[in-house]
């Protein structure tokens, strides 16, 4: 059996993302140079440019792309999730504030998202050390995979119950 078109293009799209991360993730311990004992991110501080790489913007559409950030202790994953009408827009980013509100129990999901993203993530050499990597790039596939289908499952609730609304309001007529 063949994959459709859609189909062809989410699994190039999510292999793609998936050879980005596994080469980014190749991350070591590296104490900053301008405070002693200190190991920041230096995708976050970005306080030598020799330590970053160039990032990589990996898009599936207009709408929905993905930006991967690298530099020697650290990667940060971007997403901007796809929102082609107001409702989705609106689940998306309840969703995603949602989920940024515990960011603390997915330990590499950030707070606060770049700026033209919808959710981010962070990934530290710390992380690499206590987590296997491939697991970590499963996750990140897997929530690329699924966070269409959460939507569209909410935005699919949302309409149903206000279709259920509106006939029970014409009832009363």
């Amino acid at each position: 059996m063949q994959a459709g078109p859609v189909q062809g293009v989410q699994a190039l799209y999510t292999q793609q993302i998936r050879n980005t991360l596994v080469t980014s993730l190749c991350l070591q311990n590296f104490d900053s140079q301008l405070v002693e004992r200190h190991n920041k991110p230096e995708v976050e501080i970005k306080s030598s440019k020799e330590l970053l790489l160039t990032p990589i913007v990996i898009p599936k559409s207009e709408n929905e792309r993905v930006l991967i950030e690298a530099s020697i202790n650290s990667v940060r994953l971007s997403i901007k999730i796809k929102q082609s009408d107001e409702v989705e827009k609106i689940l998306t980013k309840k969703f995603t504030r949602f989920l940024c509100q515990r960011a603390e129990q997915f330990k590499i999901l950030r707070r606060k998202p770049v700026e033209g993203y919808d959710i981010s993530f962070l990934i530290t050499n710390t992380n690499t050390e206590q987590m296997y990597k491939h697991k970590l790039v499963d996750f990140i596939i897997m929530f690329l995979e699924t966070i269409d289908q959460e939507i569209n499952a909410m935005k699919l609730a949302v309409n149903s119950r206000a279709r259920s609304t509106a006939e029970n309001f014409i009832k009363n007529f």
